[in-house]
């Protein structure tokens, strides 16, 4: 013979465990819980769930982008250290005051200038990168993709230049006097 249960479900025992205001004996409880609803009653509401599209890729893209450089750029330290746009220095032989892009003796600070300068060139390099991937599109006419190709190489032949320049001056200003 198959085991009992010793506890019986009653249907109040169900409820009571569903709404603990059920299973009360008070009867002002039961007024307050059920007046209301016989006089009002609750309006018929057609709300609309807000609809969310997705954003385009170039949106995604140009925040990729805007990241990149943000990070790149060095923003978080020029808002943390808070250092100056560019320096400067006096020639020691004619007293003429030139400015300095790089912040001469410190290999871990920048001049805001400097940042933001390297900043864009790596992004003018990745720009250049993603033109001539463009470029290689076959559904595209052949005059658009020697545009892009020509221009892509040359963004990431300036971005190389460039940066290459600022690496090679660095280190006659970061050296100081």
């Amino acid at each position: 013979m198959g085991m009992k249960s010793e506890t019986v479900a009653t249907p109040s025992a169900a409820a009571s465990q569903s709404d603990p205001m059920a299973g009360s004996i008070d009867p002002i409880l039961h007024i307050i819980r059920f007046i209301p609803y016989s006089v009002l009653r609750l309006p018929r509401l057609r709300l609309k769930l807000p609809t969310l599209t997705l954003p385009s890729a170039m949106t995604v893209y140009a925040l990729v982008l805007l990241t990149y450089f943000i990070v790149v750029s060095g923003i978080v330290y020029d808002i943390i250290v808070e250092p100056p746009g560019i320096g400067s220095s006096q020639d020691p032989a004619t007293g003429a005051v030139r400015p300095i892009v790089f912040l001469p003796g410190r290999v871990n600070g920048q001049y805001i200038i400097e940042g933001l300068s390297s900043g864009f060139m790596f992004v003018l390099g990745g720009i250049g990168i993603v033109l001539m991937d463009l470029a290689f599109d076959r559904n595209r006419a052949k005059s658009v993709r020697i545009s892009y190709a020509s221009a892509g190489i040359s963004s990431v032949i300036i971005a190389y230049v460039m940066s290459g320049v600022d690496m090679a001056l660095c280190p006659k200003q970061c050296l100081g006097p």
